[in-house]
C-alpha cells in the first residue's frame, strides 16, 4: 500500500513526478552547452522529498551525447514556508541550501558547501525553482573556480510521468533532446517571476568539461 504524503510536504507537492527537458549552459571557464536534464521528486511518507537529477550533453540538433552531471538529496519543507535542501554530488562536494517556498516559486542559497580534497572549487550557488504553466522552469548561479556568483544553468521542464516511472535516458533522452524547452537567457522570468538570473546547477561544468548539476 502506497504511502500518503507527509502533511509537511503540502507546499512542495507540486514538484512531485519525474521531469525531463533541455537547457542552456555556460561559465568563464567552459564553452557554452546544450542539455537534456531529468529531475525525479517522490516521498516514502515522511517529512521531505526524495530528489533526484541526471543530465547529458546534447549536440545543435537535439542529439543526445555523453552523460554529464548527477546529483541527489532530499528536500525538507520547515515551518513558515521555509525550505532546508541537502544536495550531494558524485564529483566530491555536498552543498546544504536554505530557502522559501512562495506559491509554486522557490528560492534558494547555500547555507555551507564541503568538499572533497579532489572536488573541483565550488563554494557557493543559488537556485530558483518555478511553474510556467504545466512546466519545470529553474535557473542556478554557481561561484566556483575563483569566480564570483554567476550564472550557470537553466532548463525548462515537462512533466513526464509519476517518480516511479521508468524511462531515464532512452526515450527520455529523446524527448528532453526534441522539445524540452528554450531554457536560458530568460531562464529566471520563466521560472516565477523576479528572483534569479538564469543558469546554475553544481558543476562539473566549472571545472572544464561542461557538466551540468
Amino acid at each position: 500500500m502506497e504511502n500518503e504524503p507527509h502533511a509537511s510536504l503540502g507546499p512542495l507537492l507540486f514538484l512531485l513526478g519525474r521531469w525531463e527537458g533541455a537547457g542552456v549552459g555556460g561559465y568563464p571557464t567552459i564553452e557554452g552547452f546544450r542539455f537534456g536534464q531529468e529531475i525525479s521528486f517522490s516521498h516514502n511518507g515522511k517529512p521531505y522529498l526524495i530528489y533526484s537529477s541526471r543530465t547529458w550533453l546534447l549536440d545543435d540538433a537535439g542529439n543526445i551525447g555523453r552523460p554529464l552531471a548527477m546529483e541527489s538529496g532530499f528536500w525538507r519543507p520547515q515551518p513558515g514556508n521555509q525550505l532546508e535542501v541537502l544536495l550531494a554530488h558524485p564529483t566530491g562536494f555536498v552543498e546544504v541550501y536554505l530557502g522559501e517556498i512562495s506559491g509554486t516559486k522557490i528560492e534558494m542559497a547555500t547555507d555551507a558547501v564541503v568538499r572533497t580534497s579532489s572536488a573541483k572549487e565550488v563554494t557557493a550557488g543559488r537556485r530558483l525553482y518555478g511553474m510556467i504553466q504545466a512546466d519545470l522552469g529553474y535557473a542556478y548561479e554557481m561561484a566556483a573556480v575563483g569566480q564570483p556568483l554567476q550564472a550557470h544553468l537553466s532548463a525548462q521542464l515537462k512533466r513526464a510521468g509519476s517518480a516511479d516511472d521508468t524511462g531515464a535516458g532512452g526515450t527520455g533522452g529523446e524527448r528532453a533532446g526534441g522539445d524540452g524547452g528554450g531554457a536560458g537567457g530568460t531562464g529566471d522570468e520563466r521560472a516565477g517571476g523576479d528572483g534569479v538570473s538564469p543558469g546554475s546547477a553544481a558543476s562539473e561544468g566549472a571545472g572544464g568539461d561542461g557538466g551540468t548539476g
